[in-house]
């Protein structure tokens, strides 16, 4: 998938996950696609709610190659053709520029809190990992985090974090957080999203 439609999908996770029923139709079409194998179609069905089925396809979809987005954009075009044209706009216009994130200069020289960090870890999906070794944690604290929570993401990304604002102490802020966003080639908005 293409970095500009990798950001798009990610500035606009929350709000997709709220508003988009996959396991109705999308999920089918992307399966029927060969987008998504029987595996990966298990395990969104697996999730417990919708807005969590939401949320694992839009950590797969990245991972799926090329053809990911636009055959997501086809998968919406009947029952969510709103969803699909706001997405379409947002790629037309391509990335957004640091005033986009929304993230008061206030807010950026300090630490986050627990509820900002699970809140952003909720966010991040499989890129936790590449956000973490940016901002300094090490492959074994990695390995760690995954061994002491095999099956939540969340809880991965969450302990992952929490050991990085408490190894970095009063440098652990969210200006760093930012950095390290951009430096892992993750759109920074989801900032916005967590620190208002």
């Amino acid at each position: 998938m293409e970095p500009a439609h990798r950001a798009v999908l990610r500035a606009q996770r929350l709000s997709l996950s709220r508003e988009v029923v996959v396991s109705d139709s999308v999920v089918q079409f992307l399966y029927q696609e060969g987008l998504l194998t029987s595996w990966q179609l298990e395990d969104i069905e697996a999730q417990t709610t919708d807005q969590r089925k939401a949320l694992r396809l839009l950590d797969l979809l990245p991972t799926r190659g090329p053809r990911a987005f636009p055959l997501f954009l086809e998968a919406l075009e009947k029952d969510y053709p709103w969803v699909r044209e706001g997405l379409l706009g947002q790629a037309a216009a391509g990335p957004s520029s640091g005033d986009d994130w929304r993230v008061p200069e206030a807010v950026l020289g300090r630490v986050p809190s627990d509820c900002e960090l699970s809140q952003l870890a909720s966010l991040l999906g499989p890129e936790w990992e590449s956000l973490l070794l940016h901002l300094g944690l090490s492959a074994g604290a990695l390995f760690r985090c995954r061994a002491d929570h095999p099956h939540s993401t969340h809880g991965q990304a969450l302990d992952g974090l929490v050991r990085w604002r408490q190894s970095g102490g009063k440098a652990a802020t969210v200006r760093r957080l930012l950095d390290s966003l951009q430096a892992a080639e993750i759109h920074p908005s989801v900032l916005g999203e967590v620190f208002h």
